[in-house]
């Protein structure tokens, strides 16, 4: 027969159980050096709050290793929170709306997740209805067949302009000669230009 209910005989349904007392004295069990052993880094305050991978300070074998072509090389393209993102949509996937095609528009839909990322129209497909379709980006064969079936495209964040090419100038010959700096008179020509001694007044000097 069951026991009946009171504040006398109240208890957990599960065991519970004491937590751990540490410090308490030899005769608890854990008392001296409470369960961490004698010294050490694994003795202290925060020794089990260090990073995966930490080594104790000496290299680790991440920074030991060589690195392979992976997505974080500096050649590689970026990804996760280093890159744009954008949700896209076929021109073929509005052939069901009427009208005027929105970002809500398409997450009542079902074509995207959420309105909080950029959208981009891609072209593949085809379209045969007049619409009139707002997005962020749009591909130009999505554009092209839009506008072909008498639609119009407009830029939620406006039109995206073209960067312009860098191209290399090629040093102008000309202006280099021109920052040259002028030849330096000849030592031959100044040389020649010197008053000579005749050698009939050398002759008189020598017997002086």
């Amino acid at each position: 027969m069951a026991e009946k209910l009171s504040l006398s005989t109240l208890k957990p349904a599960a065991a519970r159980r004491d937590r751990k007392r540490v410090g308490r004295g030899p005769g608890s069990g854990k008392g001296r050096y409470s369960g961490r052993g004698i010294k050490g880094q694994k003795a202290r305050s925060g020794s089990h709050k260090m990073r995966p991978g930490f080594e104790g300070g000496q290299n680790p074998i991440y920074m030991r290793l060589g690195k392979q072509r992976g997505p974080y090389s500096k050649d590689a393209m970026p990804i996760g929170p280093h890159r744009t993102k954008v949700q896209s949509v076929n021109v073929r996937d509005l052939e069901r709306f009427d009208g005027e095609v929105t970002p809500e528009a398409l997450k009542e839909a079902g074509l995207i997740r959420n309105t909080r990322t950029d959208l981009k129209i891609l072209g593949h497909g085809d379209l045969t209805k007049k619409l009139t379709v707002s997005a962020h980006l749009f591909s130009a064969s999505a554009r092209e067949k839009i506008e072909q079936a008498g639609g119009t495209i407009t830029w939620l964040r406006g039109e995206p302009k073209p960067k312009p090419k860098k191209v290399r100038r090629k040093p102008d010959p000309a202006a280099k000669k021109d920052a040259e700096p002028a030849d330096a008179p000849d030592e031959e020509t100044g040389a020649a230009e010197e008053p000579s001694v005749e050698p009939e007044a050398e002759a008189e000097d020598s017997q002086g």
